[in-house]
């Protein structure tokens, strides 16, 4: 097999996407678009990728980082001018060079893999990519003579009336036989209604030069989605969608109404897992096996082990071990590792912290920057009191302890195992083993103090 090369186009701005991001950057189901498209590319095993960058391109190399190479187009003058950018890399090569944009996310490397074997088996120098679009306004048309032979691709603006009936469309996706491609590009020009040079030009030179030009026809339209504004970005992320929920389903997923559930693309779930109505799964979350994501939960970049149950709770980069479970109205954030079986009631926010195997922390409870130990009662509205204004302090409190309601622990603070905290007390020292520690005012009834006030109420 000859080597084979691609070149990504993404230098384009994407003004119609009125954004102060670039237009391949935008994300689709947590992933740019352009690395989705590189992404599907690296699945096909390529040789060397190169990447046509223009305004923005700082923030494209930081996406992509060293997955590929980068040249600069510095002026938009065409597709075919944005492939000539890479000619200093690639002109030497010999082999077969992919062509592809960076604001179509949908393509998938398996239809690359038969573009690839198509151009192959028809010994072709050239094979473009088309689609049967059900509305291909704005798309180049592929025209064909009477025996099928694609004659030339002529874009919308520049094609005539009984062209723009046809159906048939360009892609935008090309093979090339590599050192043909860059010949071909120098015989272009821009003799045409954008004053751009096209890519597309380059299939007519080589059928004038009497080389075998073909064309694929893949059987998805949605694939070849490209994205030039947000209605488009709505469109793409609802396929993607589908495709990933799919996917889950078919590995032992159960989404209760995949319609209504966001899962992006690098989540991975385990099977017998449930997943209701409005949940969104976004980043690298992953979770195992026989859990239940209860309605309306959000988790960004968390770790469920097997057998956890969040309940309507939002959780970002954190951690719940096996047979834990969190909500209903809960919240974990950046850095917290819930330990197993560890019951988070409602109402519960814990930040960077660790809770240890057994605990329970029923409801109305802050714990922040606090290791809490083994079978632990955290009564309800206990604050971990975290900050003095200036700097975050640290609570630990040991195994078996038990943590009356309505208390305040201000850090930094010990409170050692087998240790009892009674309700309402505000602790600010040590707590030893077997200690029951009491911080509040002995309380004081005053006899018939109640008659002294000056509104009696009325009696029945």
């Amino acid at each position: 097999m000859s080597k084979r090369f691609t070149i990504i186009l993404a230098a384009g701005k994407g003004t119609r996407m009125k954004s102060k991001l670039y237009k391949v950057l935008h994300q689709v189901c947590g992933r740019s678009m352009v690395d989705h498209v590189l992404t599907q590319v690296e699945k096909t095993h390529m040789d060397r990728v190169v990447t046509v960058v223009g305004y923005g391109a700082e923030q494209v190399e930081e996406t992509l980082g060293d997955r590929t190479e980068y040249v600069l187009q510095k002026q938009q003058l065409g597709t075919g001018h944005a492939v000539l950018q890479t000619e200093p890399l690639l002109k030497d090569e010999a082999g077969t060079t992919l062509v592809v944009s960076g604001d179509t996310p949908l393509f998938k490397a398996e239809t690359f893999e038969n573009l690839f074997k198509y151009h192959e088996a028809k010994k072709a120098v050239a094979t473009v990519l088309t689609s049967k679009a059900p509305d291909p306004t704005g798309y180049g048309r592929i025209v064909r003579n009477d025996l099928g032979i694609v004659e030339k691709i002529v874009e919308q603006k520049d094609a005539t009336p009984a062209e723009q009936e046809i159906d048939e469309i360009n892609t935008g996706v090309y093979v090339f036989d590599n050192q043909a491609l860059f010949k071909a590009l120098h015989e272009t020009n821009n003799e045409n209604a954008q004053g751009e040079y096209y890519l597309t030009d380059v299939i007519q030179i080589l059928k004038e030069q009497g080389e075998i030009v073909a064309a694929y026809r893949m059987t998805d339209f949605n694939e070849s989605m490209g994205v030039n504004d947000r209605v488009a970005l709505s469109k793409a992320t609802r396929v993607m969608q589908r495709r990933i929920n799919e996917a889950h389903m078919r590995n032992g997923v159960t989404l209760i109404n995949p319609d209504d559930t966001y899962i992006d693309v690098d989540v991975k779930i385990g099977n017998d897992t449930i997943i209701e109505p409005g949940v969104l799964l976004k980043g690298r979350t992953t979770i195992g096996s026989d859990c239940l994501i209860g309605a309306h939960s959000e988790l960004h970049d968390t770790v469920l082990h097997d057998g956890v149950t969040v309940t309507s709770s939002f959780l970002e980069s954190s951690e719940m071990q096996a047979g834990s479970d969190i909500g209903p109205m809960s919240h974990l954030r950046p850095d917290s590792m819930i330990g197993p079986k560890v019951h988070l009631g409602n109402f519960v926010e814990v930040k960077k912290s660790t809770i240890d195997e057994g605990t329970k922390v029923g409801h109305l409870t802050y714990v922040g920057n606090a290791h809490l130990g083994k079978r632990i009662n955290v009564g309800c509205g206990v604050v971990f009191v975290n900050y003095d204004g200036a700097n975050k302090h640290e609570t630990t409190v040991g195994d078996d302890a038990f943590i009356g309601s309505n208390s305040n622990l201000v850090a930094p603070l010990k409170v050692a195992d087998h240790s009892f905290i009674a309700a309402g007390s505000t602790i600010t020292n040590q707590v030893n083993q077997y200690d029951m520690a009491i911080a509040r005012a002995r309380q004081t009834n005053k006899p018939g103090y109640f008659k002294k006030l000056p509104y009696q109420p009325e009696e029945d």
